[in-house]
C-alpha cells in the first residue's frame, strides 16, 4: 500500500471521502418518527451528490412511511453464527453489538432499494432477540430479490467513541454480498455518490458448481506471483474480451499468465469497496477521479460487485459465483489465488466520515480510539481497525475462513500488515486473556511481541496451508521486515529486497554485499530467527511506485495527472533514466533501458525467495512516470494487449523463457538457505568475491541437480570487464543468457535459428575459460560436457 497515495485523503478533507453532515455535535437530531405494526421507527436517507467542483456533499431528508408487507414470521432466533444464514427453511439473523441499546432488521427489496426505503422493519426485542451483545431474529418468508441491513440506536458522543444514529441504515458486517450501485464509475440515483447499500440476504438457489476443484497446494518455495488488478488487467480495448474489466475478463486471459509462466495471481482488492469515494473532477486529464486501487474496504465478506459482468443481478448472487468462476478456471490452469485484503482501516475515515457499517454497529469496538474517542490513524486513511480486539479479531478469522472454505482462495496478502500486530483499545489481560495480571497495561497501538490475532491466524486448523503474506510495515512508523511475527508460516513483502536490488543494478557503490544477501532469500533478516528463504517475496516493482520501465526512463515522479500538483507519491524511487529523462530518448539510452529492465528480471528469477511480477512489466507497461495511479480509471492502469504484441518477441519472450528456466533449475527454490557445499561466490576471478565499497561486480556458482552447475554474474558498472571462469575439468561453460545481446540472442533457447553460431562466437573466449560481459550487463552460463577434453 502507497503511504502516500492521496494528500487529501489522508487529511480527511470533507472534500473527498469525509462528507460534513448537518448533525456532527453530540446531541442527537430531531428526526420525525414513524409508526408501522411493528411499532415506532425512525426513517431517513442520506444522499451524497457529486458536484461539479468533485465535492461530495451530504444531507438528510425524511423518506415515506416504509411499506409494510405481512410475509414473514418472525421469531426469536439464534446468536450465533453472525451475519444471514439459512437454517430450518428460514433465515437467520445474527449481529454483534454491545453498546446499542435497540436494534431494528430492515429488510428491503430490491426496488425499494433504489427509493433509499426500508420495505419492512422489525424492531428486536431485547430480552427476546438479544443474546449477551448479539442481537438476533428468526424469519420464514419470501425472500426473493430481498436485501437486509440494520438501525442501531444508543448514545451519540463521539468524545467516548459512540455514534449510534438511528436514520441510517447500516450494512452487516458479515453481508456476504454488498448491493448498491451495479456499474462501476456510474453515480446512483441523482448523482449520489454513496447510495443506500443493503446486504444481500441468503437462499438456498444459486448454487455453484465447483467440479471437483480443490487446493492446488503449491509448496510457497515453487510460486512465481502475478500481482495484478482486475479491472485494468482486460479493461483496454486491445484485450478483446466479451466481458471487460470483470472477473470473467481474467478468465478470457487466464492463458496469458499460463504462458508467461506464473502459479499464483495475487488480486488487487477485491472485497466491496467504492470507487466513488474519491470522485472528483480532474482538470489535467479532464476525466474524474475514482479509487481504482479499492483499498479502502466498506465490506470483508462481499465480492466487489462491479468487478462482475452480473452486477447486482440476483442480489449479488451472479457476481459471487463469477468470483468463483474466475478461482476454478484459474486452478484448473495450475494457477493459485490470492487476495490483497486490507485489515488495517475502512471506508469510513475519521470522525468526520460517513457511518456505513462498523462506525454505526459498534464503534469502540471496531476501531482504535484515543481516550477522548480520536481515531488513532496508524493506517494514514483516517481510522485504525482494532484487529487485536476479541471480537474484531474473530471477525477477521471469520473473513478468511469464510474466503477458504467458500470461495476457494488460496491465500492472502495483507495490506499494512504490522497494524495487525498494535494492541487494541482496552488492552489489557481480562479483555484478551481473560485474566487479571498485575501491572499488565500496554498502551493501544504498542507492537506486540505475540499479537492474538497473528497467533490465532498462524494457527487456525481450517487456515493451515493457506498463504499468508505481510506487508510488514504501516503509516505509523512500525517497519517489521525480517521481524514480522511469522510461526513459521508468514511470509513478508521484502521491501530491502527492493531498494537494495534497484541501487546496485544501477550502479550504486558500497552494495555488493547486501545484493549477494538479496540472491540468496535474505538470510541476514530471515534465518536467525528460524525463517526459511520463501519468506522473502522478492519484488522490483508493484502497484505503488513505478513500473519497471518507469524505473529505467525516469529519475523524478510525474504524478501531475493526479491533480495534486505532483505532491503525492514517493519522492525516493532508487530509479535512473539511463541518461535523458522521459520516453523521447536517444537509441543508445533506449538499448540501455532494455537491458537494465532484463537485468532486473534476470535477478529477480535467480533470487531464492518467491519472485512477484507486476502486472504489465512483461511488455514494459509505462505509466509516464506516475508512481501513485491510485485514482486513475484509464490507460494509465490498463493492461496494453496491443503493446503486449509489439514486445511478443522481444521482452515478454525474455520474461516467458526466464520463468520457464526458474521452473526447471532445481537449485533456484530451495527451501533452505543455501551452504557452501553447492554455492560458492566469484569476482572477476574464480573464489574471489570483492565485497568493497566501489564493487559492482556479484558472480555465483550454484549446483543443481537438473541443470549441473550455473554461473550467474552481474556487472553494473559503467566499464566492460573481461571474467575469468571457474575451472571444471572435462566440462565447458557455454552462455544461456546474455542481456546485452538484442533479441532473440539475449536467451539462446534451443529454437534460436542461429544458437550454434551464436555460441562459436564466443568460443575463442570461453576455450581460455574467459567471457566478456559488457556494462550493465548479466549473464547465465551452463556447464557442458567438454568434446576436445
Amino acid at each position: 500500500m502507497d503511504l502516500i497515495r492521496c494528500t487529501s485523503c489522508f487529511q480527511h478533507s470533507p472534500t473527498l471521502i469525509a462528507p460534513t453532515f448537518r448533525h456532527q455535535t453530540t446531541r442527537k437530531p430531531n428526526l420525525t418518527t414513524i409508526s408501522n405494526n411493528h411499532g415506532t421507527v425512525s426513517t431517513t436517507r442520506m444522499v451524497v451528490k457529486a458536484r461539479g467542483g468533485g465535492a461530495a456533499e451530504a444531507e438528510t431528508a425524511l423518506v415515506d412511511k416504509p411499506k409494510v408487507l405481512k410475509r414473514f414470521q418472525v421469531s426469536e432466533g439464534h446468536p450465533a453464527p453472525f451475519g444471514a444464514t439459512i437454517q430450518d427453511c428460514g433465515v437467520n439473523f445474527a449481529i454483534y453489538s454491545a453498546n446499542a441499546t435497540s436494534a431494528t432488521l430492515c429488510l428491503i427489496a430490491l426496488s425499494d432499494l433504489q427509493q433509499n426505503r426500508a420495505t419492512e422493519q422489525i424492531p428486536l426485542d431485547p430480552l427476546a432477540n438479544k443474546t449477551g451483545d448479539v442481537w438476533h431474529v428468526f424469519l420464514k418468508g419470501n425472500f426473493k430479490d430481498m436485501l437486509y441491513g440494520y438501525i442501531f440506536d444508543g448514545e451519540f458522543s463521539p468524545e467516548i467513541g459512540h455514534y449510534y444514529d438511528s436514520s441510517r441504515i447500516l450494512l452487516d458486517p458479515y453481508a456476504k454480498a454488498v448491493i448498491s450501485r451495479g456499474e462501476f464509475g456510474a453515480l446512483g440515483p441523482e448523482d449520489n455518490c454513496w447510495p443506500q447499500m443493503a446486504g444481500m440476504v441468503p437462499t438456498s438457489e444459486y448454487q455453484f458448481d465447483w467440479e471437483g476443484d480443490l487446493p492446488l497446494r503449491h509448496p510457497d518455495r515453487d510460486l512465481i506471483i502475478y500481482e495484478m488488478h482486475v479491472r485494468g488487467y482486460t479493461k483496454h480495448e486491445s484485450s478483446g474480451t466479451k466481458f471487460p474489466g470483470t472477473y470473467r475478463g481474467v478468465v478470457e486471459k487466464l492463458d496469458h499468465l499460463k504462458e508467461l509462466g506464473v502459479n499464483c495471481i495475487e488480486l488487487m482488492p477485491c472485497q466491496e469497496f467504492n470507487e466513488l469515494e474519491y470522485y472528483s473532477y480532474n482538470s489535467v486529464l479532464g476525466d474524474y477521479k475514482l479509487n481504482f486501487w479499492g483499498y479502502s474496504t466498506i465490506n470483508y465478506f462481499s465480492p466487489m460487485i462491479r468487478y462482475s459482468s452480473s452486477g447486482i443481478r440476483s442480489c449479488g448472487r451472479d457476481a459471487i459465483n463469477e468470483f468463483k468462476y474466475l478461482v476454478k478456471e484459474a486452478h484448473k490452469r495450475g494457477i493459485e489465488v490470492i487476495m490483497d485484503v486490507v485489515f488495517n482501516h475502512t471506508a469510513e475515515g475519521n470522525e468526520k466520515g460517513l457511518s456505513l457499517s462498523f462506525r454505526g454497529v459498534d464503534n469502540c469496538v471496531y476501531y482504535m480510539l484515543a481516550p477522548k474517542g480520536e481515531y488513532y490513524n496508524y493506517s494514514g486513511c483516517g481510522n485504525t481497525f482494532n484487529c487485536n480486539h476479541p471480537v474484531v479479531r474473530q471477525f477477521i478469522l471469520d473473513c478468511l475462513r469464510y474466503w477458504v472454505t467458500e470461495m476457494h482462495v488460496d491465500g492472502f496478502r495483507f495490506d499494512l500488515a504490522s497494524i495487525m500486530t498494535r494492541s487494541s483499545s482496552l488492552w489489557d489481560s481480562v479483555n484478551v486473556y481473560g485474566d487479571p495480571l498485575e501491572g499488565d497495561l500496554i498502551a493501544t497501538g504498542t507492537p506486540l511481541n505475540n499479537p492474538p490475532l497473528i497467533d490465532m491466524m498462524s494457527n487456525d486448523p481450517v487456515l493451515h496451508g493457506v498463504k499468508l503474506i505481510a506487508e510488514a510495515w504501516d503509516a505509523g512508523g512500525l517497519y517489521q521486515v525480517g521481524r514480522f511475527p511469522h510461526w513459521g508460516v508468514w511470509s513478508e513483502w521484502n521491501g530491502k529486497y527492493r531498494d537494495i536490488v534497484r541501487q546496485f543494478i544501477k550502479g550504486t557503490d558500497g552494495l555488493s554485499g547486501a545484493f549477494a544477501e538479496c540472491l540468496f532469500g535474505s538470510p541476514n533478516l530471515y534465518q536467525e530467527g528460524g525463517g526459511k528463504p520463501w519468506n522473502s517475496v522478492n519484488f522490483i516493482c508493484a502497484h505503488d511506485g513505478f513500473t519497471l520501465a518507469d524505473l529505467v526512463t525516469y529519475n523524478n515522479k510525474h504524478n501531475l495527472a493526479n491533480g495534486e500538483d505532483n505532491n503525492d507519491g514517493e519522492s525516493h524511487n532508487y530509479s535512473w533514466n539511463c541518461g535523458q529523462e522521459g520516453e523521447f530518448a536517444s537509441i543508445s539510452v533506449k538499448k540501455l533501458r532494455k537491458r537494465q529492465m532484463r537485468n532486473f528480471f534476470l535477478c529477480l528469477m535467480v533470487s531464492q525467495g518467491v519472485p512477484m511480477i507486476h502486472m504489465g512489466d512483461e511488455y514494459g507497461h509505462t505509466k509516464g512516470g506516475n508512481n501513485n495511479t491510485y485514482c486513475h480509471d484509464n490507460y494509465i492502469n490498463y493492461f496494453r494487449w496491443d503493446k503486449k504484441e509489439e514486445s511478443s518477441s522481444d521482452l515478454f519472450r525474455f520474461f516467458h523463457l526466464m520463468t520457464k528456466f526458474r521452473r526447471e533449475c532445481e537449485s533456484l527454490g530451495l527451501n533452505d538457505f543455501p551452504t557452501a557445499e553447492r554455492l560458492q561466490w566469484h569476482g572477476h576471478t574464480p573464489g574471489k568475491p570483492d565485497w568493497s565499497d566501489t564493487s559492482r561486480f556479484v558472480a555465483f556458482t550454484l549446483i543443481d541437480s537438473v541443470k549441473g552447475e550455473i554461473y550467474v554474474a552481474f556487472n553494473t558498472s559503467h566499464l566492460p570487464v573481461t571474467i575469468t571462469l571457474p575451472e571444471r575439468p572435462g566440462y565447458r561453460w557455454e552462455p544461456l543468457v546474455d542481456t546485452s545481446k538484442p533479441a532473440p540472442f539475449d536467451f539462446l533457447s534451443n529454437e534460436v535459428p542461429e544458437r550454434e553460431l551464436a555460441i562459436k562466437q564466443y568460443a575463442h573466449f570461453l576455450d581460455a575459460n574467459l567471457y566478456p560481459m559488457l556494462s550493465y550487463s548479466s549473464i547465465v552460463l551452463l556447464l557442458s560436457p567438454d568434446e576436445n577434453a
